[in-house]
């Protein structure tokens, strides 16, 4: 039953960061900019968004998109 669960959230979550993403991602390049991010959440600092740009590249990717959601950083979109 744990093995259940487990595979649950782990399903659950990686949808929750791909929703994000998409609702993020608006000129579908399957990154988001902080103007993408901050068109969203107007007040989204881009310091915050350098924390969770990991690689640098000034762009969110899904793995850095789904630890950012995941760890709340940048909430889902609605």
């Amino acid at each position: 039953m744990k093995t259940a669960r487990f595979a649950l959230a782990v399903l659950l979550a990686g949808t929750t960061a791909s929703f994000a993403q998409d609702a993020l991602d608006t000129d579908g390049d399957g990154l988001v900019s902080l103007a993408e991010l901050q068109a969203v959440y107007a007040d989204f600092a881009a310091e915050d968004f350098a924390q969770v740009d990991i690689d640098g590249d000034g762009l969110l990717n899904g793995d850095e998109m789904a630890l950012a959601t995941e760890s709340g950083m940048i909430p889902t979109p609605e």
